[in-house]
């Protein structure tokens, strides 16, 4: 599934889009026939009920798995058949709902690393830090831009957990993406670390667009955009924060509510 000279065509202008996505396991069908687009500089989100499909949406973009029908875009290149290694070669990055963090490593460590894994150097790892300048500063800039300068010299698993995911995203950001996937960001952060999160993912570059999965609908109508509702599978409505939020089909399945 590869290439783009077949029926459906990438959305104009979206940095990831999908037409028909489906993923089926037997009987259980995850997602249906899902059309979505992701415009470039976007801030977008991505809400619905437990087992709306959410994160196996978010896993066939990323190439975790595989649809049982339907294609991925990024940009105009449809990347339905590339692996996830090979997507993430394309600008696409993704953080998960369970950090994975290297717990013995400092911040500036941690995303040292990451950044000679995105430029094939991985293997020298255990050179004398001054081999590394370059790297070290661009790892320095982007742990500033992420506010965690203060805790550079930190074990990633004695911070505090909001520290935590912050070391996450700069772990994906350090691939440079063009498209951020966040799947529950805020998952597990105390109410009062979890705003400095998303306040430090407002202030990424529009170069990047993002798409973010989150419960706190708080959180969503602050720094969305534009928001869709996913449920048993489907898109059921997408729209501005406003619109959603007082769409009573919303309220309903989402937020508990029933019609008045």
């Amino acid at each position: 599934m590869s290439g783009t000279s077949s029926l459906f065509s990438p959305e104009a202008g979206a940095a990831l889009s999908t037409k028909g996505l489906t993923r089926v396991w037997g009987a259980f069908v995850a997602n249906s026939d899902i059309d979505f687009a992701l415009p470039t500089g976007a801030r977008h989100a991505l809400i619905g009920p437990n087992g709306a499909g959410k994160t196996t949406f978010i896993n066939m973009l990323t190439g975790v798995l595989a649809p049982s029908s339907g294609q991925v875009f990024i940009g105009g290149e449809e990347v339905t058949g590339l692996s996830q290694e090979k997507r993430v070669a394309k600008g696409v990055a993704r953080t998960f709902q369970i950090n994975n963090l290297f717990p013995g490593l400092t911040v500036l460590e941690s995303v040292l690393l990451a950044i000679l894994e995105r430029k094939g150097e991985g293997d020298r790892w255990f050179r004398p830090l001054r081999a590394y300048k370059p790297e070290i500063e661009e790892a320095m800039e982007l742990i500033r831009d992420l506010g965690l300068e203060a805790q550079a010299g930190e074990e990633t698993q004695r911070l505090a957990y909001g520290k935590q995911r912050l070391v996450e995203i700069a772990l994906a950001l350090a691939t440079r993406p063009r498209i951020l996937l966040l799947d529950e960001p805020a998952a597990g952060v105390p109410a009062g670390e979890s705003a400095e999160v998303f306040s430090v993912i407002a202030r990424l570059p529009r170069e990047v667009s993002i798409l973010f999965i989150e419960h706190d609908m708080d959180l969503v109508r602050r720094f969305s955009e534009r928001i869709t509702v996913l449920v048993a599978g489907k898109i059921l409505t997408e729209g501005a924060p406003e619109e959603i939020m007082s769409d009573p089909r919303v309220r309903e399945v989402y937020l508990g509510e029933g019609h008045d």
